[in-house]
C-alpha cells in the first residue's frame, strides 16, 4: 500500500493490529477526531520528509463509516451508531449549498488567478524597467569614471613631465652646490698655506730675516683669497635657499602625482567593477557620506598651480646656475694669477739662497763620507779584537789543563813552549789593536768636530732655504689646480 505524504519508512507498511472488541461511543469519537491532526513522531525525525505531509496534516479529518474502516468485522457485530445518535449531533447542508459553495470557490479561484496574472505582468514590466534603469545608471557612472580616468591620465602626464624637468634641474643645481662647497673648501687650504708661510718666514735667523718681495706677495694673496671666500659663501647661501625652494616644489609635485596615481588606481578599479565581479558587498549608508574636499575646478587649479610654481623655481634655478658658473671661473682665475706671482717670488729667493749654500754642502758631504769610513774601520778593529780574545782564551785554557798532568807527565815539551809563545804573541797583537782603535776614535772625534763646524756655518742659510723651499714651497705644491678650484673634481 502506497501512502501519499509519508516517508518510505512508515508504520503503515506493517499489518494493522486487530480492533478492540468494545468500541468507544460514536459521539466521543467524533468529537475527538475534529480537534486532532495526524501526528507521527517518526516522520518529524526524518530530515527528508516531503511537504505533502504537512499539507495533508493541515486538512480537517472526516469520519468514514465503520463498515469501510473495519471491513474485517462480521456484519452481525457492526453497531448501527448513526440511527442511534441524538438529533442534531452532525450539521447537514443541502445540495444547493454544496453547488453554491463550489461555484463560489471556482469564481474566487478564477479571480485570484486573474489578479495573479496581472500582477505577474506588472512585475515583469517593473523588473524590466529596473534592469534597464540600473543598466543605464551604471553605464552613465562607468562613462563618468572613464572621463575621470582620462582627466587623471592627462594631469598625471603633465606632472610627470614637469617632475622630470624639476628633478634634472635640482640635480644640476645640487652639482653646482657641491662644486661651490668644494671650491670654498679648496680656498681654505691656500689661505692657511699663505698664513703659515708668513709664520714660517718669521723663523728666519740673522741677516736672512728681511722684508723681501715674497712677503709682499703673500700678504696680497691672503687679501685676495679672503675676498673670494666671502663671495663664494654668499653665492652658496643663495644656492641653498634655491635648492630648498626646488625641493618644496618637487615634493608638492610628487605628492600630487602620488595622490593622482592612487586615485587613478581606485577609479580604474571602480571602472572595471561589474555585476559579476568578486568582492562586492553592501555598505549601508555610504551614499549619505560626503568626504569630498574639492570640485573639478579647484582640483584642476591645484595641479596647475603646482606646475606653475615648479616652472618658476626651475627658471630661477637655471639663472642662478649661470651666475654661479661665472663666479667660479672669475674667482679661480684671480686666485690662480696671484698664486703664480707668489711662486715666482719664492723661486727667485730660493735660487739666491741655494747658490750661497752649495759650496758648504759639498764639504759637508765629503766630511760625512769620511766619518762613515772611519766608523766602518772602527767596527772592523773591534771585531778583530774580539776574535783575538777568543784565541787567547783557547791558548790559556790549554795551558791550564796541561798543569793537571800527573808526576813525570808534567813535561816542558814543544807543545808547552809553543802555547806559551802563542799567548805572548796574542798579547802583543791585542796591544797594537787597542792603539789603532784609540787612534781611529780620536780621528772620528776630529771629523765630527769638523762636521759640526761646517753645519754651524750653514745654520743661517740652511734655515732660510728650508723655510722657503721645504716648508713654504712644499705646502704650495699641494695648492689645487684651476680645475679643482672650479669644482669639476
Amino acid at each position: 500500500m502506497e501512502l501519499h505524504g509519508y516517508p518510505l519508512k512508515a508504520k503503515f507498511n506493517q499489518p494493522r493490529p486487530p480492533p478492540p472488541k468494545v468500541l468507544p461511543a460514536t459521539s466521543s469519537t467524533a468529537a475527538g477526531c475534529k480537534s486532532r491532526i495526524p501526528f507521527h513522531s517518526d516522520s518529524f525525525s526524518v530530515p527528508w520528509v516531503p511537504d505533502s505531509y504537512y499539507k495533508a496534516a493541515a486538512l480537517n479529518p472526516t469520519l468514514s463509516p465503520l463498515t469501510e474502516s473495519f471491513s474485517g468485522l462480521p456484519p452481525a457485530k457492526i453497531i448501527p451508531f448513526i440511527s442511534e445518535r441524538p438529533e442534531g449531533a452532525f450539521s447537514r447542508h443541502t445540495l444547493d449549498d454544496w453547488h453554491r459553495s463550489n461555484m463560489t470557490n471556482y469564481k474566487e479561484s478564477e479571480t485570484t488567478r486573474h489578479n495573479a496574472e496581472r500582477l505577474r505582468a506588472d512585475l515583469n514590466r517593473a523588473i524590466k524597467d529596473v534592469y534597464q534603469q540600473a543598466k543605464r545608471s551604471q553605464g552613465e557612472s562607468t562613462q563618468n569614471l572613464g572621463e575621470r580616468l582620462n582627466d587623471l591620465e592627462y594631469w598625471k602626464s603633465e606632472l610627470c613631465v614637469e617632475l622630470d624637468a624639476m628633478i634634472r634641474e635640482t640635480n644640476s643645481l645640487a652639482d653646482m652646490q657641491k662644486r661651490l662647497e668644494r671650491a670654498l673648501a679648496d680656498t681654505e687650504g691656500p689661505f692657511q698655506v699663505a698664513q703659515k708661510c708668513l709664520l714660517h718666514r718669521e723663523k728666519r735667523m740673522g741677516i736672512d730675516l728681511v722684508s723681501d718681495d715674497v712677503e709682499k706677495q703673500l700678504l696680497q694673496e691672503i687679501k685676495i683669497i679672503r675676498s673670494c671666500r666671502e663671495r663664494l659663501q654668499q653665492c652658496l647661501d643663495t644656492v641653498n635657499a634655491q635648492l630648498m625652494c626646488n625641493k618644496e616644489a618637487r615634493q608638492e609635485l610628487e605628492k600630487d602625482l602620488a595622490d593622482k596615481q592612487l586615485g587613478q588606481h581606485i577609479d580604474n578599479k571602480c571602472y572595471q567593477l561589474k555585476d559579476t565581479s568578486r568582492g562586492l558587498h553592501f555598505f549601508k549608508g555610504v551614499e549619505r557620506i560626503d568626504a569630498t574636499v574639492s570640485v573639478p575646478e579647484t582640483w584642476a587649479r591645484f595641479t596647475d598651480n603646482n606646475i606653475f610654481r615648479s616652472q618658476s623655481a626651475r627658471a630661477a634655478s637655471a639663472k642662478l646656475r649661470a651666475s654661479t658658473e661665472s663666479l667660479l671661473m672669475g674667482t679661480a682665475d684671480e686666485m690662480w694669477r696671484q698664486f703664480s706671482k707668489v711662486n715666482d717670488a719664492f723661486t727667485s729667493r730660493i735660487t739666491e739662497i741655494a747658490n750661497a749654500k752649495s759650496k758648504i754642502q759639498t764639504h759637508l758631504a765629503k766630511t760625512r763620507q769620511e766619518i762613515f769610513q772611519i766608523e766602518t774601520k772602527i767596527q772592523v778593529i773591534q771585531k778583530t779584537i774580539r776574535d783575538k780574545e777568543v784565541q787567547l782564551k783557547v791558548a790559556q785554557t790549554r795551558l791550564d789543563e796541561r798543569t793537571r798532568r800527573p808526576n813525570v807527565e808534567l813535561c816542558r815539551d814543544a807543545a808547552q813552549l809553543r802555547l806559551v809563545q802563542e799567548v805572548n804573541e796574542i798579547h802583543e797583537t791585542l796591544r797594537n789593536l787597542h792603539q789603532c782603535l784609540r787612534a781611529s776614535e780620536d780621528m772620528l772625534q776630529m771629523l765630527v768636530r769638523s762636521k759640526g763646524v761646517l753645519e754651524h756655518d750653514l745654520v743661517v742659510k740652511n734655515n732660510s732655504l728650508f723655510i722657503d723651499q721645504e716648508r713654504c714651497m712644499g705646502m704650495r705644491k699641494s695648492y689645487p689646480s684651476t680645475v679643482q678650484i672650479l669644482g669639476y673634481v
